[in-house]
């Protein structure tokens, strides 16, 4: 397979974006962008740098840091982040922790604890609107967001209050207190992505490729020992050839079995796939059916 042009649907989906891109811009005065490193950030970190190019990215990036996240890709954001120049701010779960108005989780996860800081820090710094890389393919509560998805003062969202965007028309009018999540990758799937990525040389952190780690077994994930924590009694650690589909809290993203060291080979890879990158690697996603819409309703992305 070849990446070297964009073939008519990722050209399509590329205006599409960058249209979204330049609509929020214009409609808005301070715009964060959340940027952890993970792919889907950095498809629409590239869209920005092409939305406005020659100028610089108008937006400031932000990353809600658990403190459980992978160190190759904490790595990786902050180089990317030197190379292009761009501003961003890191809210860190563990200052929440540390004043004492967020308490760890049983289960050692910290993902579900990233709601306060970012509706606290979209308000603190005043964001308008916010740019988030969530898809439709995901998960089935995102399936039900508009690319324009308005949130309450406090940050959460009613799937009964989303706005008509027909003809491509986003409406960014808000109340006072309220701001904007925009989704300018919404109507993409992983495999648009990941040939998108292709086509454009987007760099990522090496851990989306296959390579040889030491994991163990729990509830039918392959996790990573850290900080975090690592394998109880009954589990053992091994060394496994695998990569990761998506990037987050350690101690709730699995790795998956894999054999692509390619971009090729991973289209290849997630075309035979019956399950979602969400739905295979994300054990806060497994809580119940509406685990990511509950989130979603109290402030969530």
């Amino acid at each position: 397979m070849t990446f070297a042009a964009l073939s008519p649907h990722l050209r399509e989906l590329e205006n599409e974006s960058i249209h979204i891109l330049r609509d929020i811009a214009g409609q808005c005065d301070k715009v964060g962008l959340l940027f952890s490193g993970g792919k889907d950030s950095c498809v629409v970190l590239e869209l920005a740098r092409r939305a406005f190019a020659p100028a610089s990215i108008p937006f400031e990036l932000l990353h809600v840091d658990t403190g459980h996240n992978f160190p190759e890709v904490l790595e990786f954001r902050d180089r990317i982040v030197a190379e292009t120049g761009a501003r961003l701010h890191v809210a860190k779960v563990q200052d929440w922790i540390d004043r004492g108005e967020l308490q760890e989780r049983p289960d050692g996860t910290r993902n579900p604890l990233q709601t306060v800081p970012l509706v606290e820090t979209i308000a603190d710094r005043g964001y308008d609107a916010v740019l988030g890389g969530a898809r439709r393919d995901e998960e089935r509560s995102r399936a039900k967001e508009r690319v324009f998805s308005v949130r309450d003062s406090f940050g959460g969202w009613d799937p009964r209050r989303q706005r008509p965007e027909l003809w491509h028309l986003y409406n960014g009018q808000k109340l006072p207190g309220e701001n904007i999540r925009v989704f300018p990758i919404s109507n993409w799937t992983e495999s648009d992505v990941w040939e998108y990525i292709g086509a454009r040389n987007i760099s990522l952190p090496e851990i989306y490729f296959a390579h040889d780690r030491e994991v163990f077994s729990r509830d039918g994930m392959w996790l990573t020992a850290g900080e975090w924590g690592g394998p109880r009694d009954n589990e053992e650690i091994v060394t496994k050839r695998v990569r990761y589909r998506t990037v987050g809290d350690m101690s709730c993203t699995g790795a998956v079995e894999s054999e692509a060291t390619t971009i090729e080979d991973i289209i290849t890879e997630i075309a035979t796939s019956t399950l979602t990158e969400r739905g295979a690697t994300r054990a806060d996603d497994r809580l119940s059916e509406s685990a990511m819409e509950d989130r979603k309703k109290e402030g969530y992305f």
